[in-house]
């Protein structure tokens, strides 16, 4: 009975969550964290502070031998701007807490809600635009200068958005079916009006750039190890140079229980599964996901759109330079998934319109049109003429649309889309390795001895290893343990190691030993879980 008053707890933050019209402000995330950790099977610890003085938290979940037993992390946060992705992690917990009891004697659960608090509080700052950087300062465009050329609100609405000047040099002109929205023509289109188009602001050094010397630092996606993109914007000198992503590193890297990550982030490989190139996966540094996985990949992406209703479009973004998800597979060895949770949806076709159906629609023309058909009227500022310093004597306007709304769906479907993926996560561990002794035989041979036989199989959809992960050696082997001492074990060896397991796959193993009474054997990794049978000689 001492556990009902932190089961409601959880189940009023729960509907507060759901009841709230927007997306939660740092105090509420970590209010929510709290409520959760007054339930038994939840453990909230924080590894490090930013730069900005913001805690980075993470959830671990489950009851039993948490360490020993397959364990699944879900990444929120990874981009700043991504405010949805944290609020699928944190509903995540919240759901398989109070509702998944069952789930947590199978899995452990590690949950990062927001790996991002620096740049996802300017969501709710007075000066709103998509940040990516923590508080740390970095040289941008390395001039030797910092925060020289950050955003400017040059009509003074609380948003950045973008500049278009009128300009024969430009490449781009009005959308045909909606001229809010700009497409990018050829420089020798006939065009009789076009545009230069550019972020929000001053070019303050004087450098024909705009924006380039931002007031932010380092982004959690892009400063990871796999194909690190030295000196870019937003990355750095050098990989895992931030104190949130080495605190995460050196927390994973204790965690080898952990088999697959499910990051909720730009990079998709679920509604559209990776694909295999022969060439790319040959080579000494291996930047291909090996066939095996490829086909992991295939059976997940296929569960996942039996699970989630929405139906892709245009979600092509496999992973991007420096960034975690494809960390977690190539340099990791985990199954490593991936998914934004929600894009713009393809807009309904008019049917009674005349104008040229060859014209193809953009992301905002699309984003502008559905917008339009879900009755959502507050996603774009109308172009507005402005003087500006940098472009006298020209026609500048500013305008746009708002920051964050092409990336996060409105509050009020994030109930439906978050019930949908916790369902999916669950049925991710549901495929997890399992691994069981079958068929045992104890056999009397002459003097005394005995020849024990026993099936060893891996009950789950899933194979014990990835394949990148036993080539990396990184994940710990099947290890089998006899309970019997060196001299009791005539033929076979009191511990052998297993590479790797397919799925549903059966090793046979035999020993033969001398002795008498019960004795123990044991088989698994903290990643597959043990199985364990007692053996009466």
């Amino acid at each position: 009975m001492k556990h009902i008053p932190v089961i409601l707890m959880l189940i009023l933050a729960q509907s507060l969550a759901f009841a709230q019209d927007n997306y939660p402000d740092l105090k509420q995330i970590s209010k929510r964290l709290k409520a959760l950790d007054k339930n038994s099977s939840v453990n909230l610890s924080t590894l490090t502070e930013t730069a900005g003085r913001q805690d980075i938290y993470v959830l671990k979940i489950g009851t039993g031998d948490l360490d020993n037993k397959p364990a699944i992390a879900v990444m929120g946060g990874v981009e700043g701007y991504h405010v949805l992705s944290v609020e699928l992690a944190l509903q995540f917990a919240e759901r398989l807490v109070t509702e998944e009891a069952k789930a947590l004697e199978e899995t452990t659960f590690y949950i990062f809600p927001n790996m991002s608090p620096d740049a996802y509080a300017q969501y709710h700052e007075e000066l709103k635009y998509e940040r990516r950087g923590n508080a740390s300062n970095l040289d941008h465009d390395r001039d030797g200068r910092l925060n020289e050329d950050p955003y400017e609100d040059l009509n003074k609405d609380g948003l950045i958005t973008q500049l278009r000047i009128e300009s024969p040099l430009g490449k781009y002109v009005p959308h045909p079916s909606d001229p809010r929205a700009m497409m990018e023509v050829d420089t020798s289109s006939s065009s009789a009006t076009r545009y230069r188009l550019y972020s929000e602001g001053l070019d303050n050094d004087k450098d024909d750039k705009f924006n380039e010397g931002l007031k932010e630092g380092y982004a959690f996606n892009k400063i990871f190890s796999f194909k690190f993109p030295v000196f870019e914007p937003l990355a750095g000198d050098y990989a895992v140079s931030q104190k949130e992503t080495r605190a995460l590193l050196d927390y994973l890297y204790k965690q080898f229980n952990i088999y697959a990550f499910v990051t909720f982030g730009p990079a998709n490989n679920l509604s559209s599964p990776l694909k295999y190139n022969a060439q790319e996966a040959k080579k000494r540094i291996v930047s291909s996901p090996l066939e095996g996985d490829v086909a992991i990949n295939k059976m997940i992406s296929e569960i996942y759109n039996e699970s989630i209703s929405q139906k892709p479009y245009k979600q092509d973004n496999q992973g991007t330079d420096g960034d975690f998800f494809q960390w977690a597979y190539f340099h990791f060895g985990r199954l490593s998934f991936s998914t934004p949770g929600w894009w713009v949806p393809e807009a309904k076709k008019d049917t009674t319109s005349t104008s040229d159906q060859k014209i193809k629609e953009t992301e905002v023309s699309n984003f502008l049109k559905w917008a339009e058909q879900e009755n959502l009227s507050n996603v774009f500022v109308a172009w507005e003429k402005i003087e500006h310093p940098d472009f006298k004597n020209q026609t500048v306007e500013v305008g746009g649309v708002k920051p964050f709304v092409m990336h996060n769906p409105p509050f009020s479907k994030v109930d439906s889309i978050a019930t949908e993926h916790t369902h999916f996560i669950l049925k991710l561990a549901q495929q997890q390795q399992k691994l069981e002794f079958h068929n045992l035989k104890v056999e009397d041979l002459k003097g005394g001895l005995k020849r024990i036989t026993v099936d060893l199989l891996n009950n789950g959809n899933l194979p014990s290893h990835s394949e990148l992960g036993q080539r990396s050696r990184w994940l710990k082997k099947i290890r089998v343990d006899l309970g019997a001492s060196e001299e009791d074990i005539l033929v076979g060896n009191t511990v052998e190691l297993i590479d790797r397991m397919e799925a549903l796959e059966t090793k046979t193993l035999s020993w033969i030993v001398k002795g008498s009474g019960n004795i123990n054997l044991k088989a698994g990794a903290p990643h597959t879980g043990f199985a364990d049978i007692n053996i009466n000689l």
